[in-house]
């Protein structure tokens, strides 16, 4: 395609999706949305670590979707994420089953793949985003639904700027996804009820197995869970149990500095008063100076430390110091994948922001993502908002102090009003001899259309 003609492309395109009618039909939440005269197709993505919840947001976009096809013509998906834009590598997703669709609110991981990919700014490699532009035109891509965390947000939102520059309209909608619910302006991130509840069970269930054996054998229980710099996940642990001598004992957070003495003397402590310990620590717990306590020595592809292994060295430390029999664990892919004990209130929250996106799109809103706005604890109340991917691109959202307890060990009451109502509700997957029933995409591919690119 030469730039002559990719420009008349273009201008076709851009008049094209100018020509909008008002749609009278529908419910109430359909009502003032306007509808293209000619129906372009949409893309979504998964980005970066999976959820036990991340499919149901995509079930939710793709169900939308198929309800507005005077909007929407087709939808397609990128194999393994960003990447399957880049090389042109299309799923077309109307082409599954409508029950394999509706499969995937129950199904975790990333049915489509996902990706840790990130593009780099506009001004260090414009050739990526010149190429997303390029396929997306190609293949009449209007929409651009990108279901990730922090740097996705960000990558949705260069992408939008790219096509104003480029005289393409792309409207591009972010879908919140992390576990480590760091994203801001959202009260919650769509994948962090589910892991919170696993890991508080989890928490809760190990306690009692610790309890029962202490008198003769392992004293102290070390559990490691993600998260880098906000220590949501940890915190949630601290639903297992009230007060000093529940379980967890001791939570070490991101947030707080880690000091090795207080700690060792609280670990103490606990087996003095209670015969055991039980320590949750997030794989981001770092000393006064920043080092991480766990640091592999590499980086993924966002450029992040590579973390994991932090258990082990604060259980030797405990070791070292008092000479506890121990046990350490790492939570790891486990506590994001444990879709069959995730919270209900979090599936619905995954739907309803892969459903607030397309609604968002054809109402004629860009560059900017669906929220979950609390509206209030007791009874458990909330609805969809919106902020603008500027706001939210690397952005990261931490545990507030007044979370953590003045020691620096536990959870405080407002920490824990917080968390409570994110693990409620259960929503179990269909179970046949004795094991959950999984989707998987047939994943047919689009026709290329263009040569290749090197990622």
């Amino acid at each position: 395609m030469t730039a002559k003609t990719t420009s008349k492309a273009r201008k076709k395109t851009a008049k094209s999706a100018r020509l909008t009618v008002d749609s009278s039909a529908g419910s109430s939440a359909r009502r003032g949305v306007k509808l293209t005269a000619a129906p372009r197709n949409a893309f979504y993505a998964q980005s970066g670590g999976v959820t036990a919840v991340i499919n149901a947001s995509a079930a939710g976009v793709i169900e939308t979707a198929a309800r507005y096809p005077r909007a929407i013509g087709k939808v397609y998906a990128g194999r393994h994420g960003i990447v399957g834009a880049l090389h042109e590598d299309l799923i077309d997703v109307f082409k599954e089953s409508k029950a394999t669709i509706a499969g995937l609110r129950h199904t975790p991981s990333g049915a489509f793949g996902s990706a840790r990919f990130k593009l780099k700014g506009l001004e260090q490699n414009r050739a990526e985003y010149e190429r997303l532009i390029e396929v997306f035109e190609a293949h009449n891509i209007g929409y651009f639904f990108y279901n990730g965390g922090n740097d996705s947000m960000d990558t949705a939102h260069k992408v939008a700027q790219m096509g104003e520059s480029l005289g393409y309209p792309i409207t591009c909608i972010g879908v919140p996804k992390t576990v480590d619910n760091d994203l801001p302006y959202t009260d919650c991130c769509p994948g962090f009820g589910s892991v919170a509840k696993y890991v508080a069970v989890s928490t809760l269930e190990a306690s009692l197995d610790v309890a029962s054996m202490a008198k003769t054998s392992t004293k102290v229980f070390v559990l490691e869970v993600m998260g880098r710099h906000a220590g949501w996940i940890a915190a949630a642990a601290g639903l297992a149990g009230r007060g000093r001598d529940e379980p967890p004992h001791v939570i070490l957070f991101p947030e707080i500095a880690f000091d090795r003495q207080a700690f060792l003397e609280r670990v103490k402590q606990s087996v003095d008063r209670c015969g055991y310990c039980v320590v949750v620590v997030s794989e981001g717990t770092h000393d006064a100076q920043g080092q991480f306590l766990a640091d592999a020595g590499t980086r993924d592809a966002f450029g992040h430390t590579q973390l994991g292994g932090v258990a082990p060295v604060v259980a030797n430390m405990v070791r070292e110091a008092h000479g506890y029999k121990f046990h350490w664990a790492v939570a790891d892919y486990l506590q994001r994948a444990a879709r069959h004990v995730a919270s209900k209130v979090d599936v619905d929250q995954a739907y309803a922001m892969g459903k607030a996106a397309v609604e968002l799109a054809i109402g004629g809103h860009n560059a900017v993502m669906p929220t979950v706005v609390r509206k209030s604890d007791k009874p458990y109340r909330w609805t969809v908002g919106q902020v603008p991917l500027a706001k939210v691109a690397n952005v990261e959202k931490k545990v507030p102090r007044d979370f953590i307890t003045a020691d620096g060990f536990g959870i405080t009451e407002k920490c824990r009003r917080y968390l409570a109502p994110l693990i409620v509700g259960e929503d179990p997957p269909p179970y046949k001899n004795g094991l959950p029933v999984y989707v998987r995409v047939k994943g047919v591919p689009v026709k290329k259309k263009l040569g290749p690119f090197k990622v």
